[in-house]
């Protein structure tokens, strides 16, 4: 097993998108070898007054402060696979598009792309104006996979943690884990 995933949370509303989509990878880490979680000061303010509390701080996954480049991430030779930035704000994803490595999440990202890796980006701000599309375009077209926060009601989702899992769950799927969720067409 060589799955090595890191998560960024930036400063965009959404916090529960990283607080459901770190407790789900945390079920599933036969599947992963390391997960480290980078988060910015932003991201800590905005979890805080959405969720209430600071309940990141008792994850049992690795953090990283947004300006340490000697995270293992910062480098192609570590070869994390997968890095999921959940939620993405347009700034950061502005910075990733424009090739700008100025803090860890950013540098990370450039790094994922520069080596052919998965990178996913919850983007979670709407509208888009026209500079949010290129920006998704170019990073489209650099390999990267935009995922907006937008989910589905096929379920029946009945709780807004379960509106939100199901964005999650597309989320790991596109990461290429195997989960256990709701499936289009499946009896259930």
């Amino acid at each position: 097993m060589n799955n090595k995933i890191v998560v960024a949370i930036t400063g965009a509303s959404g916090a529960i998108y990283a607080q459901l989509l770190i407790e789900k990878l945390l079920t599933l880490q036969h599947q992963w070898q390391e997960l480290s979680v980078v988060m910015s000061k932003n991201a800590k303010d905005i979890w805080q007054t959405e969720l209430g509390n600071t309940d990141y701080t008792k994850y049992p996954v690795r953090f990283f402060d947004k300006y340490d480049f000697s995270a293992p991430f910062a480098s192609g030779s570590a070869r994390y696979n997968t890095m999921i930035v959940a939620p993405c704000s347009m700034g950061t994803l502005g910075r990733i598009a424009g090739g700008i490595s100025d803090d860890l999440v950013t540098r990370a990202a450039d790094v994922v792309l520069k080596e052919r890796r998965k990178l996913i980006l919850m983007v979670r701000d709407t509208p888009y104006n026209l500079i949010h599309i290129k920006n998704m375009e170019a990073l489209t077209l650099a390999g990267a996979i935009i995922c907006p926060a937008t989910p589905s009601f096929y379920n029946k989702p009945t709780t807004i943690e379960a509106v939100a899992m199901t964005v999650v769950d597309r989320v790991l799927d596109l990461a290429g884990l195997d989960i256990n969720t709701f499936r289009w067409g499946n009896a259930e």
